[in-house]
């Protein structure tokens, strides 16, 4: 019970939410022209061009220290950016994972080198990575690890596939849980993580088509890949650990609260005009309102967590499962209105978006990990299992 009582009420300083007002005149002008239904894709969209964009106006790599190209500022700050990008549907995908993870990973784990080598780039939006935990045949088990890293004279051999991998074939490198020692058997133990270049002699990567059409999802697959021996990132043996402590960042973002608000935003612009009001309506959106605010209360209050420097992963776990419970209402809750009422009446591009966010939405709760291993997290934490 302790984890689940120390996330506090906190707010966004205000020096923080001072920067809001930029980031919404220049995300107005630069989405402009981006239909609704392609702005629904926000997280998963690829546009290695604003990304630069971002990277120039130095909204890339914010909390990364200045020493390592970074703007050496609070975790608060990068939250305003991020909640802004997503609420406009911005096309992060390039560098999404990179900034929120990789790169915090290596500063905390990496090596002096790995961080001068890689951070600056990340900052600039100029280099992509991958996150290589996923492999077939195990579903979230990530301690069910196959891919096997084997020391020799040059450093690591690795062999082995990983599977869900978002946009592999653009990234630039991946940080993969590999086995170093040990079976399956071993669970986690035995386990390390691994910067893999992703032009190195014996990988292949193949794009896997998803339902709403989209190839962002990658197999990655290992022949003899010879990695220097400086590829280890962190520890060896310690790779439960660190990408636990990984797992925070990914879980506890405003992505997993709004990655349906395009569609919220397009159908309450609707529900405003006269041909879309209605009693019914107005009171959906309320439900959808008391249901995202605490969401967003917790996500916050985790961030605080993070800017402490701790891994708050039971709580991260509450809100990435309820943030997808919240996420997979929206789009349900918006068709059953849309469709009680004459087509003619409602806008194309309103339902282009739902009919994408839809067929997309099955994939919330596999991302970031399933719902039976989050739900199996915080049982954890409140002393049950």
């Amino acid at each position: 019970m302790s984890s689940i009582a120390s996330l506090t009420i906190t707010q966004i300083p205000a020096e923080a939410e001072a920067l809001r007002a930029e980031v919404r005149a220049f995300l107005t002008e630069a989405t402009a022209k981006i239909p609704a239904h392609i702005r629904a894709k926000s997280w998963s969209g690829f546009d290695p061009e604003f990304s630069k964009a971002l990277g120039a106006k130095g909204w890339l790599g914010m909390t990364f220290p200045k020493e390592y190209g970074g703007g050496g500022r609070t975790a608060f700050e990068r939250y305003v950016l991020v909640e802004e990008f997503l609420n406009f549907g911005a096309p992060v995908g390039s560098h999404w994972i990179a900034e929120r993870q990789s790169g915090p990973l290596l500063l905390k784990y990496g090596t002096d080198e790995q961080k001068r080598t890689i951070l600056p780039k990340i900052a600039q939006g100029e280099l992509y990575c991958c996150i290589g935990m996923s492999e077939p045949n195990s579903g979230s088990d990530l301690a069910s690890v196959k891919t096997r890293a084997e020391k020799n004279d040059q450093g690591w051999l690795l062999n082995g596939q990983k599977i869900w991998t978002t946009n592999a074939h653009h990234c630039h490198y991946m940080i993969a849980l590999v086995r170093t020692s040990g079976t399956t058997e071993d669970r986690q133990k035995g386990l390390s993580q691994v910067l893999v270049d992703l032009s190195l002699p014996g990988i292949t990567v193949r794009p896997i088509e998803d339902l709403a059409g989209d190839s962002h999802f990658c197999e990655v697959f290992f022949d003899n890949v010879q990695l220097s021996a400086d590829a280890l990132v962190g520890n060896e043996g310690q790779g439960w650990e660190q990408v636990n402590a990984e797992l925070a960042f990914e879980r506890s973002g405003p992505e997993r609260i709004f990655s349906s608000v395009v569609l919220f935003d397009q159908w309450l612009a609707y529900i405003r005009t006269p041909a879309g009001k209605r009693p019914e309506s107005t009171r959906l959106a309320g439900q959808i309102l008391t249901r995202m605010a605490p969401l967003r209360a917790m996500s916050i209050a985790i961030q605080e967590k993070l800017a402490r420097h701790e891994s708050p992963i039971v709580e991260a776990a509450l809100v990435k499962d309820q943030g997808t419970v919240l996420e997979q209402y929206i789009p349900a809750a918006i068709a059953d209105d849309l469709l009680s009422r004459d087509e003619a009446d409602v806008p194309f591009e309103l339902m282009q978006t739902l009919t994408y966010v839809t067929h997309i939405a099955p994939c919330y709760t596999l991302r970031g990990g399933t719902r039976s291993i989050l739900r199996g997290m915080i049982a954890r934490g409140l002393g049950l299992r």
